[in-house]
């Protein structure tokens, strides 16, 4: 019987080429590149400013709602970049990083699977070139600013009450939720009410990914609203002087992060969002640059289409002006069989009857694409307990409705287990049937947006919301950002707020819990059901099987 070697042990064995090869397959230049070791580098901006010509074919991967049972979208991601990159393609690859509070809390790494990976895998999924660490700085330096100023007399008059400004750290920490800061006397200034989210939820998080070079991000990092003042009036990281300091520090962040997978093929790692409540995409810059150097550019987006393309779609396209030529859905049968009503300790037999019935989220998934006018088809990431018969349901379903299914075997055989699929999304991306078009137009009233989403993409009967947020929607149009998309804050396990209401539920109620400004970022975050944006550590977290074995080796590392 063949071993089945984990990820960290393929990624362990891999052959990798120095950066320098890897950036001459894209014609980078060396003197563009700043290298952190042999094997990743960051791409100087100025010369990715000046790529011209026409942009490549954009590529969005996306997946049917999460379950347990797996699903597997970075790995498809990087399937599909090397399988196009077999069949003869100029492909290139755009990925987020990943955040340590799920390395070391659920779910391990993030930087794919099997033979489908990015590398180096330990690196991508640890420190990486330290882009997090200054996007927390930023962000924690704006906090130190904010205090010191009303310790130091309060020149702008904010209302310690109304501070909407919180610190950040990349971990999952419950216990910094809600904190209370300045306490010991007065040498440390006025005591209030504070708290904690983690980086990948931030407003910096999602500014740097959707800034469009460093004048850009300076301006965005000073239109955010740190609070506000006894007459209700917003205060700005630009009043306090903290948006050049925050600039400086995301300065070298800012540059794309450039690595390759296990087949040798390009592949930038830049920024990581949440999508379950932030915008999920990687870096306006990296995936734009990309466009320039790439005749397909394959990208992901956070969660399922309901969440991460949803949020692709209506905040990073619209935003940066991208035209997405085709979307691919990544399922599993096992993941299937769970939106079919099969507990996860019996996934592993044969159940066609709970396919078809699962293959209800996957129709929601495919409508919500189609809403776009993106033409998409369907990737079955393949586990080796999936029978003939219920591959056979999943095709069926999918040529009932016009769209394509492809059985792939990456996990297992690298970019030769995706050629059919690559295949398939080349003539769809060639095929110009894309006409991109967001959901609702910039000048929809706010809880309409909210509402417009809720109905659409998540089949919610309709929206509730308390006066305060209705009246804090209202303000926001008053203050000139009604024109702003709307960022949803929401459990990733189901279309609903109920996080085990699993298939394609609809008539259900979306409750706003809470809204807030992202002026920076440029758009408003609806906070729905009981979602948290600093999440904590499950009963027995990743960390615990996390080491350094008697060689100096990570083991336990997904």
């Amino acid at each position: 019987m063949t071993e089945v070697k984990s990820d960290i042990e393929i990624a362990r064995a891999a052959t990798m080429k120095g950066v320098d090869e890897i950036a001459d397959r894209l014609a980078i230049p060396q003197a563009h590149l700043y290298r952190h070791g042999p094997t990743k580098a960051k791409i100087d901006l100025g010369y990715l400013e000046s790529l011209e010509g026409t942009d490549g074919k954009l590529i969005l991967v996306t997946a049917i709602t999460p379950t347990p049972a797996g699903e597997g979208k970075t790995t498809t991601t990087v399937g599909l970049g090397d399988g196009l990159n077999k069949i003869g393609k100029n492909a290139l690859i755009c990925l987020r990083e990943p955040s340590l509070g799920p390395c070391f809390g659920v779910k391990g790494g993030a930087a794919g699977g099997g033979y489908a990976q990015v590398v180096p895998m330990e690196d991508i999924n640890l420190h990486f070139t330290g882009d997090f660490h200054a996007i927390g700085a930023a962000n924690n330096l704006l906090a130190a600013m904010l205090d010191n100023h009303i310790y130091w007399g309060n020149a702008l008059g904010i209302d310690a009450r109304r501070v909407t400004w919180r610190r950040v750290v990349d971990m999952n920490d419950r216990a910094l939720r809600s904190i209370n800061v300045n306490l010991g006397g007065v040498a440390n200034g006025f005591p209030r009410e504070d708290g904690f989210d983690i980086t990948v939820a931030s407003e910096v998080m999602a500014i740097f990914c959707l800034a469009t070079d460093i004048e850009d991000l300076q301006r965005r990092l000073g239109n955010i609203v740190v609070g506000y003042t006894r007459e209700r009036q917003p205060v700005t990281a630009r009043e306090l002087k903290a948006d050049g300091p925050m600039a400086t520090l995301l300065k070298d962040a800012l540059a794309p992060n450039l690595v390759q997978t296990l087949e040798n093929n390009p592949a930038f790692v830049h920024g990581g969002p949440f999508a379950n409540i932030a915008h999920g995409c990687n870096s306006v810059i990296a995936t734009r640059s990309a466009l320039k150097i790439a005749d397909y550019v394959v990208t992901e987006a956070g969660f399922g289409a309901d969440l991460g393309a949803e949020k692709f779609f209506d905040i990073k396209c619209r935003k940066a002006g991208l035209k997405p030529a085709a979307a691919v859905v990544v399922a599993t049968v096992r993941a299937l069989k769970m939106h079919g009503g099969v507990a996860r300790d019996a996934l592993g037999q044969e159940n066609v009857a709970a396919v078809k019935a699962g293959l209800e989220n996957l129709g929601r998934h495919l409508d919500n694409i189609a809403r776009y006018q993106v033409p998409a088809v369907v990737a079955v990431n393949q586990f080796t307990a999936d029978t003939a018969a219920e591959m056979e349901a999943v095709r069926e379903f999918c040529t009932a409705r016009g769209v394509a299914a492809h059985v792939c075997s990456h996990w297992a055989n690298g970019g030769a287990g995706t050629e059919d699929l690559a295949k398939t999304v080349v003539d769809l991306a060639d095929g110009g049937t894309a006409d991109f078009q967001p959901l609702y137009p910039d000048d929809m009233g706010l809880l309409e947006k909210v509402r417009c989403v809720a109905q659409n993409i998540y089949g919610a009967a309709d929206i509730t919301a308390e006066k305060r947020v209705v009246d804090q929607l209202a303000q926001f149009e008053a203050q000139g950002h009604g024109h702003f998309p709307i960022c949803i804050a929401k459990t990733q396990y189901s279309f609903s707020t109920d996080q085990n209401l699993k298939g394609a539920p609809s008539g259900h109620t979306i409750p706003i819990r809470e809204v807030k400004l992202s002026a920076g970022a440029e758009f408003i975050v609806a906070i729905c059901g009981e979602i948290m944006t600093m999440p904590g550590l499950p009963r027995v977290p990743a960390a615990e099987a996390i080491h350094i074995d008697d060689q100096g080796r990570i083991e336990g590392l997904f």
